[in-house]
């Protein structure tokens, strides 16, 4: 790595904003926005400031939690859909949860992907473009498929308008570059208020998560259960909380935790490792 590279990706954590740490100012905006975090909890989470920028230009935080004999990558995002407030909250849990584990597992966080439309006033699904993120994927015939859907199935919804393009937002776009940086090996997308469990992938799919138990939802265009999950051969875990304005009690987002955990396993991570790798270079 080149020496001015090094340096420019060792002070991201440390960026000033109005001569405000970034990660502090972050925490501030968290603590007064989101359900069930602390800001003791946020500043533990040890946020960091990606390459990634809103449509009004607010900064997606993330944060690595790698050990060093990491074989299996997973990647997991909160906040799509900025008034999902609980799903943003529970990644910052599990955050401080990862960082407690010993496991050979490097987890990347994106706690808060739309914060446009997380500190909007109402908090609203949508980017600040009015883009719903999780419609925006390059899933296969999107400018056929997601106009149809949009028109016809949601009669022109506002909060589900998918675009006039795939990628067109700058944050779908983040995730996008992101997931082919790091070729993630499992995702898992957070979102509120279904309370179900739902998946998309070549492998089997966890039969719960706490007491969220699979009921596979369908396959919608733009989606990135349908991108990550149908079209790219990754398996994407997307977890719908009961409630997208509270958290489920600490002790069920632990459970979670621990059930996700154990679903991953280590055999099964050895197998995904080995033989189910993110085709995502193609």
């Amino acid at each position: 790595m080149r020496f001015w590279k090094w340096m420019a990706a060792a002070t991201v954590p440390l960026l000033l904003v109005d001569g405000v740490r970034a990660a502090d100012r972050a925490c501030d905006e968290f603590y007064a926005r989101l359900p069930n975090v602390s800001w003791a909890l946020c500043q533990a989470a040890g946020l960091q400031v990606s390459e990634g920028r809103s449509v009004k230009g607010r900064m997606i935080y993330t944060r690595d939690v790698q050990p060093a004999t990491a074989r299996l990558r997973v990647l997991v995002i909160g906040g799509m859909h900025g008034d999902e407030l609980s799903s943003a909250s529970v990644a910052l849990h599990w955050i401080r949860l990862a960082q407690d584990a010993n496991e050979p597992i490097h987890w990347r966080f994106i706690p808060a992907l739309n914060p446009d439309g997380l500190f909007d006033k109402p908090a609203r699904r949508v980017n600040a473009n009015g883009v719903d993120l999780n419609r925006n994927f390059p899933t296969p015939n999107w400018e056929r498929d997601a106009a149809f859907y949009w028109e016809k199935r949601t009669r022109k919804d506002p909060r589900r308008w998918p675009g006039k393009t795939p990628l067109s937002e700058p944050e779908s776009r983040y995730l996008h570059d992101e997931m082919q940086r790091f070729k993630p090996n499992l995702i898992v997308s957070i979102h509120a208020p279904y309370g179900v469990l739902d998946f998309d992938g070549p492998i089997e799919p966890p039969r719960r998560l706490g007491r969220l138990y699979l009921d596979q939802v369908g396959i919608f265009p733009g989606s990135l259960g349908h991108y990550g999950g149908v079209h790219k051969g990754m398996p994407v875990v997307t977890i719908e909380l009961p409630s997208a304005l509270l958290t489920p009690r600490n002790v069920e987002i632990q459970r979670m935790w621990q059930d996700l955990r154990q679903w991953m396993g280590v055999t099964w991570a050895g197998a995904m490792a080995d033989g189910a790798q993110s085709t995502l270079q193609r």
